[in-house]
């Protein structure tokens, strides 16, 4: 059995990729980790770059779950991405970071959150990041 969960290097995806080493590790299933982007932007923060992926690497290893590391450029998006590794068999559930957007900008940017839970076959839980002190 396996667990998605969308990552980018930011404060919602850090918080769901720790919520779903959580899940992984209770319920004994494998976690595979996804990172995206467009490639219309060099700059994109949402894709991580190399140190992101290795810390990432450490983190999971460390806390001794199984998984696997996929990033890639995809012109569909992050939401086409994640839905994609969840349609592999075995699949229980997604994980995604979320977080609040004005309506302005869901309109001209879109939600991969919100494409990812209407559009997926499999349970989603999505994680906010706590809130700063």
């Amino acid at each position: 059995m396996t667990i998605v969960v969308g990552y980018s290097p930011q404060p919602p995806s850090e918080e769901a990729l720790r919520v779903a080493v959580d899940l992984a590790l209770d319920k004994d299933e494998d976690l595979v980790v996804v990172n995206t982007t467009r490639g219309d932007a060099y700059a994109d923060p949402r894709y991580a770059r190399a140190q992101d992926m290795q810390r990432v690497k450490r983190q999971l290893s460390d806390a001794g779950v199984r998984f696997d590391l996929t990033q890639s450029i995809v012109a569909e998006g992050a939401a086409h991405a994640i839905l994609e590794a969840a349609s592999q068999p075995g699949v229980t559930l997604i994980v995604i970071g979320v977080r609040h957007r004005s309506a302005v900008g869901k309109l001209i940017m879109g939600s991969v959150a919100q494409t990812v839970i209407l559009d997926s076959r499999v349970p989603v839980l999505a994680v906010k990041a706590p809130a700063e002190v």
